[in-house]
């Protein structure tokens, strides 16, 4: 069968290699794919993977054998695959675990992009009561950032967006964000819970701007630079404030269950910016690099 596999040379991060069919154990499900998502952080950091190792975690298809020990949903079942290893293939061997049923009415494209983006969101923003709180997501045009906006605005949170350009602010007043801002200095603002996607100096800027209490969630580093405190500018009066990193592989089922049932019920839309055929990769993959591109990236298995 045909995959997406890690490439370490200079053609890469990915290539097309033809591998050997899964063999599920007892406890796996053969699903096959007909939609990937494709994340940054899993493309730009690729030298973390062997070479010619199926690469991707998210994807969505149609369970084709279900589990032999009775475990999971049933052979027909439409389904969700998140942060799964070895996704991006025509077929691949999922624990059930990994795997939340598409409801009736959702497309299994926009259920490809849920996986690490919204799954990250979600779990990151049930670390705190939301209500009437002030919460600032960073990144706010990518796949993290515009499940963040909705899910926070849904939990009744006063959301500021935060983007690098104008043009990436588009949609996102709609998806739910009070403010859209280019620049942190453009807000007097405190905040409750900041979810940063970009880090370097910008986590500096979130920590002065950050509430008695509050937290900065760190779930990605898109800027590649490093963060410089000023001096003093971690020591405080008042109720602690602190920065959590993230990096939750746990099991994803729950949440990619309660994602899909509100996209299901019409409160949270799939960010897909780019919709292709996955024989195109190698463009979509520069469109991501190059930040052309507004949400998620979701392609066609053909």
């Amino acid at each position: 069968m045909r995959a997406l596999v890690v490439d370490h040379s200079d053609a890469g991060p990915i290539r097309f290699a033809n591998v050997d069919e899964p063999v599920p154990s007892t406890g796996e499900a053969l699903v096959e794919i007909w939609h990937i998502g494709l994340n940054f952080g899993e493309l730009n950091y690729v030298h973390q993977w062997p070479a010619g190792a199926v690469h991707g975690h998210d994807a969505a298809g149609v369970v084709v054998r279900a589990a032999s020990d009775g475990s999971g949903p049933p052979e027909g079942t439409r389904v969700a695959v998140g942060m799964a290893p070895h996704a991006w293939a025509e077929r691949v061997a999922v624990s059930p675990a990994s795997l939340g049923t598409v409801p009736e009415g959702v497309d299994l494209a926009d259920a490809a992009a849920l996986g690490i983006a919204g799954v990250t969101a979600l779990r990151v923003l049930r670390t705190r009561s939301l209500l009437a709180r002030n919460v600032l997501i960073t990144g706010a045009s990518g796949g993290v950032g515009h499940f963040a906006v909705q899910l926070a605005a849904l939990a009744g949170a006063r959301v500021t967006a935060l983007v690098g350009s104008p043009e990436r602010a588009a949609g996102l007043r709609e998806l739910g964000a009070d403010k859209v801002l280019t620049d942190l200095a453009e807000t007097g603002d405190r905040f409750d819970l900041v979810l940063d996607t970009v880090g370097g100096p910008l986590v500096a800027q979130a920590w002065s701007s950050l509430a008695e209490g509050g937290t900065i969630h760190l779930v990605g580093y898109s800027s590649g630079q490093e963060t410089t405190f000023p001096s003093a500018a971690l020591f405080g009066f008042g109720e602690p404030r602190s920065i959590a990193t993230y990096g939750d592989m746990t099991p994803t089922s729950g949440e990619l269950t309660d994602l899909l049932g509100l996209m299901a019920a019409g409160r949270l839309s799939a960010p897909v910016g780019l919709r292709g055929d996955w024989q195109g990769v190698d463009d979509a993959v520069q469109a991501l690099f190059a930040r052309k591109v507004h949400g998620k990236i979701v392609l066609d298995v053909t």
